[in-house]
């Protein structure tokens, strides 16, 4: 690691086991799905994922490193306290550790967890209305969604308990003047859930561009019909069918998460 790049990193494969394996390979596999959609922020924002067992550690990526250069073996595990579990030549973001902490004390289907600043995201993120009926993305995600209004740059791990309690039962959130954020039991569950929250975001702030006035919020018959319609959610029933795809896609373009 000379050049200060993850390449030549020696693989923890055979070091851990094969479900803390599996599961660093689909969070690698999250980061650069997010980098290959335009979704990260240079090395800001970040991606976590349960470790498999009753230690309740959970992993996280490098600071310093883009999205699109994160492998399986350079995540870093670590408590709920925020130590470093293992030993690596590596160091974690504080407040990353603040936002993702907080959703894998509280909820034990938050095996994923995945914050984002993206633009469309943080613009909708600051309107007062939040995320409107305007679009089937956003009727699909808007009865599942949570809000948390800003307490500044997430260093204090007193916010922990706001965080939770804003989340409740939910599995979306958007972190008002600041971002998204979505969980899931599947790493295909907690991308998926984000693919809708954000798509519907982006649109919004397409549509908003005709002004407020002009825009049609959907019939409250429809917005009921698919309120019934994605009861359960779409991240769990689809994500069987949209992530060996979406695997495939990063071995197409941008492989080496698994390593």
């Amino acid at each position: 690691m000379a050049d200060g790049s993850l390449a030549g990193l020696g693989s923890v494969k055979g070091r851990v086991s094969e479900a803390e394996w599996n599961a660093r390979v689909d969070l690698a596999a999250l980061y650069r799905l997010a980098a290959l959609n335009g979704w990260d922020d240079m090395i800001f924002t970040h991606i976590s994922a349960r470790v498999p067992g009753p230690e309740h550690h959970f992993l996280i990526n490098p600071y310093g490193y883009h999205f699109d250069e994160i492998t399986a073996s350079s995540l870093v595990k670590i408590d709920m306290d925020g130590n470093v579990v293992d030993e690596t030549p590596f160091f974690i973001n504080p407040a990353g550790f603040t936002v993702h902490s907080a959703v894998h004390m509280a909820r034990d289907d938050a095996h994923f967890v995945i914050h984002l600043h993206t633009d469309q995201g943080v613009a909708v993120a600051a309107q007062r209305e939040g995320l409107l009926p305007i679009s089937q993305h956003a009727l699909i995600v808007i009865n599942g969604l949570a809000y948390h209004d800003y307490e500044g740059i997430a260093l204090n791990h007193n916010e922990r308990e706001r965080i939770i309690a804003d989340l409740g039962d939910k599995k979306l959130m958007i972190l008002r003047n600041h971002g998204t954020l979505t969980l899931g039991s599947t790493a295909g569950e907690a991308w998926l859930n984000m693919f809708f929250l954000e798509r519907a975001c982006k649109q919004q702030t397409m549509a908003l561009a005709a002004g407020r006035e002009n825009i049609l919020i959907a019939p409250e018959a429809a917005q009921n019909e698919v309120r019934g319609q994605t009861r359960n959610g779409m991240g769990g029933s689809m994500s069987s069918l949209a992530w060996p795809g979406l695997l495939r896609q990063l071995d197409r373009e941008l492989p080496g998460y698994d390593a």
